[in-house]
């Protein structure tokens, strides 16, 4: 017998596991049906998933933790225990703000570091403060973005002004001249740069190599009262991420993505971004960015809390929620991988032995203990250096500069 799940996304390059699930028989082979929904706005999805309309979700992790804390709308528990990919995402903006940082795209994404301060000195220069396009408040780049600009002394709240919107609507929003920049995930930034209007600035895998991005969402009502059915769907979705990662089917994925009922978007502006092929103005050559996506290497499916607490450590530092030991506990278990160990625990698949990690420690490939298998991690760095210790989150708060 087959069971159908409905799943919620929004039309980006990183619903490429959950894509690839029900097109190429992953799901299919575990009995499963997928109906995906197609949504415009992350609000809509949150909404969609909380009040029972789909059973999961694409979704972005740090909304994910919001809605549990009561942050975006009353709390409503949501779990994840599976993560759809990490990075992916890009800063652009419009070529006359861009005119005032290093003439070198390239040479922008090379030194993040050194670009925040440039970007800090266009903002004096600008006739008004920039307005700059987030996918939404709760999202992992908007997190990133906040913690880039204030390592240049700029306050996101007071500085520059992030304007809330759809990641489908932000290149007509930059075409119009409503906002002079976004940051959101792909195809979206190239699809602003091809049309001539804006240029790379940042990549989200500069700022936080590895870093944390969507995930699959459940209510954890459901999820306890469904774990077979979970089980199945999660080994269908990791069999579906190695097809996804492997070089030779990367072509096919973006065929995949192009379609309508994913994305939209042309196949060779996706399948850039898949192969981490960044174009950062219009007629330049291509950046080699190879891990500007990840879907299944290294674990990447694995849902560590610790990402869950360098999200939360952001909501804290930027005044959305009091530090608490209640509040942390409540961030740290939306993120289940008991349950990712459960469902993949016989299919061959290596996997963490631990739960938490320092987050930004890992400067060159390091193998790491696993229940099965070797298991690799990449380099999981932050631009400016710093680590983060899930057992220290007031400590590393400490280390900021204040905002306010």
């Amino acid at each position: 017998m087959t069971t159908s799940l409905r799943i919620a996304f929004l039309p980006l390059n990183d619903v490429a596991v959950l894509a690839a699930a029900r097109e190429r028989g992953f799901a299919e082979e575990e009995g499963l049906s997928l109906d995906l929904v197609r949504t415009t706005s992350w609000a809509t999805l949150r909404d969609r998933l909380v009040y029972g309309q789909v059973q999961a979700a694409h979704m972005l992790a740090p909304l994910a933790v919001a809605v549990t804390l009561g942050l975006s709308q009353q709390p409503a528990a949501l779990a994840a225990p599976y993560k759809l990919g990490v990075n992916g995402n890009m800063l652009v903006m419009a070529k006359d703000f861009a005119a005032a940082l290093a003439p070198d795209p390239a040479a922008r994404l090379a030194d993040p570091l050194g670009t925040a301060h440039d970007f800090a000195a266009a903002i004096g220069l600008w006739r008004r403060k920039p307005v700059i396009g987030v996918v939404h408040r709760f999202s992992s780049h908007a997190l990133m973005l906040r913690y880039w600009l204030a390592s240049a002394g700029v306050d996101p709240d007071r500085d520059v002004v992030l304007r809330v919107l759809p990641p489908s609507l932000t290149v007509e929003a930059i075409h119009a001249g409503e906002i002079d920049g976004f940051i959101a995930g792909e195809p979206w930034g190239g699809a602003a740069i091809d049309s001539g209007r804006a240029e790379a600035v940042a990549i989200g895998e500069r700022i936080w190599q590895r870093g944390v991005e969507k995930v699959l969402a459940f209510r954890e009502s459901w999820l306890a009262e469904n774990p077979e059915t979970t089980d199945r769907l999660l080994r269908a979705l990791a069999r579906a991420a190695v097809w996804c990662d492997a070089p030779e089917n990367r072509e096919a994925l973006a065929d995949i993505l192009a379609d309508p009922r994913y994305v939209g978007q042309p196949a060779d502006l996706i399948l850039r971004a898949l192969t981490g092929s960044i174009v950062p103005r219009a007629g330049d050559a291509a950046i080699s960015s190879p891990d500007f996506v990840l879907f299944s290497r290294e674990a990447t499916p694995f849902p560590w809390r610790s990402q869950a607490l360098w999200i939360y450590s952001q909501l804290v530092r930027w005044g959305m929620v009091e530090l608490s030991a209640e509040t942390e506990r409540q961030a740290a278990a939306v993120f289940r991988p008991d349950i990712y160990r459960r469902a993949l625990a016989g299919s061959g698949l290596p996997m963490p032995g631990a739960s938490m990690k320092l987050e930004g420690a890992v400067g060159a490939p390091l193998g790491v203990g696993s229940h099965k298998g070797d298991l690799m991690l990449g380099p999981d760095r932050f631009f400016d250096g710093r680590v983060f210790d899930p057992e220290r989150i007031a400590d590393y708060l400490a280390g900021f500069a204040p905002q306010h």
